[in-house]
């Protein structure tokens, strides 16, 4: 998969994970925000860790891998699923 790390509005570090065949700048430009903080591409390892690299010359873009996978981490965590009955 592909990735880009984006800045919201409020300065939040924002994940967006996309399949392979898509560009990035495709993508960049389908996202609401302006600034691109990184990308590349993300796998997961067979002990479930994220393993991020690459970047994509178009978007002047280099992966971060700690710090990407890192925000991957948290942005995929299991949360609690609230009862909305």
């Amino acid at each position: 998969m592909k990735y880009l790390i984006v800045e919201d509005f409020s300065g939040q570090a924002v994940p967006f994970v996309f399949p392979r065949r898509v560009d990035h700048a495709d993508m960049f430009e389908q996202l609401p925000y302006g600034k691109v903080i990184s990308g590349g591409y993300v796998e997961i390892s067979p002990e479930g860790a994220f393993c991020c690299y690459g970047g994509n010359n178009e978007l002047n873009l280099r992966a971060d891998p700690q710090k990407d996978a890192e925000i991957l981490k948290e942005s995929l965590r299991p949360r609690p699923i609230h009862d909305i009955s």
